[in-house]
């Protein structure tokens, strides 16, 4: 197991939703909080090389969650943004961190790499045997060559490089923009605008038929720094559930622990996404132990909750 005691910890998108559990749970893990570094964007961009060389210097431990990411409509307004961004900041990060002499790189990839019609549910190996859907198809292969470039890279220079494939995140502190956002936060957003206004309708985009699987943000976490600690070879990981929800049972779900009465209208000329993403988590119970813990109903509660209490 990988001591994380005196280690020097780069964290990339640590301040952001996901980031500040990922500190937290490292601390938890033994790192030192003042040896914990949080880059931020404003005086830290990742796209450029000698930024990501200056993050990296005499850093023991690389973990990179920063990502320019969105769901359905951010994917389609900006592709090109979407692949230039996550492609440039991570393959420098990863170069950098190996020229620097980085001991661990721990990457963060996304369920958007998988291709469109993945068996369900998506075994690691399935990864590249298709093209993924087409709606984030920039974003997932930007993101997947990463995990090429880390593989080449511990077969020619020795580095330990990681890869992990986290499923749909949600829970407290999520994105809840209108413009960005994922299908959680967005719902929850639309449901309490809808009664803050008194609507009788809630409009969704879909049909409601495609599934996801939803992984709460504190279990993301530590699977993350269990796989920073425990796991050192170049096959990617599921983190997920093995749950399989669909839109329409989560809208429904949504609206009960709300108590939205309205009816929900499908917007069936807004596309649906991936029709179906389930994730086989057996290799991360096999190589780290991991297993997620939060239930889904009260980790739904805990993101409303949130939100009712932040939405000013």
């Amino acid at each position: 197991m990988l001591d994380l005691t005196n280690k020097k910890i780069l964290v990339t998108g640590g301040a952001g939703f996901l980031g500040k559990q990922v500190v937290k749970e490292l601390v938890s893990a033994g790192a030192q909080p003042e040896k914990i570094t949080i880059p931020r964007s404003r005086d830290c961009d990742l796209r450029k090389l000698d930024h990501c060389q200056r993050a990296v210097e005499q850093q023991d431990i690389v973990i990179h969650l920063a990502a320019h990411v969105g769901g359905i409509g951010l994917n389609q307004e900006k592709p090109a943004e979407l692949f230039y961004d996550n492609l440039m900041m991570g393959a420098q990060l990863i170069h950098a961190a190996y020229e620097t002499g980085v001991e661990k790189f721990s990457c963060v990839g996304t369920i958007c790499a998988y291709p469109k019609f993945t068996p369900v549910p998506f075994q690691e190996d399935d990864l590249w045997n298709g093209y993924p859907e087409e709606t984030n198809a920039p974003y997932g292969i930007a993101k997947k060559a990463l995990l090429v470039q880390l593989q080449s890279y511990r077969q020619q220079y020795g580095f330990n490089g990681i890869y992990l494939l986290p499923v749909n995140l949600y829970g407290p502190e999520d994105n809840f923009n209108p413009n960005s956002s994922h299908v959680i936060p967005a719902l929850i957003r639309k449901v309490y605008e809808a009664q803050k206004e008194g609507k009788k309708e809630l409009f969704v985009w879909g049909d409601g038929s495609p599934t996801r699987e939803f992984l709460y943000s504190t279990d993301a976490a530590r699977g993350i720094v269990m796989a920073t600690q425990l796991y050192n070879e170049p096959d990617p990981v599921n983190l997920g559930t093995n749950a399989e929800v669909s839109i329409k049972y989560l809208a429904e779900l949504i609206c009960e622990l709300m108590e939205f009465d309205g009816e929900i209208v499908w917007q069936t000329d807004k596309p649906n996404g991936q029709p179906r993403r389930c994730l086989d988590t057996k290799r991360a119970e096999d190589k780290f132990g991991f297993v997620a813990t939060m239930d889904f109903k009260q980790g739904l509660k805990n993101t409303i909750d949130w939100y009712r209490n932040h939405a000013k």
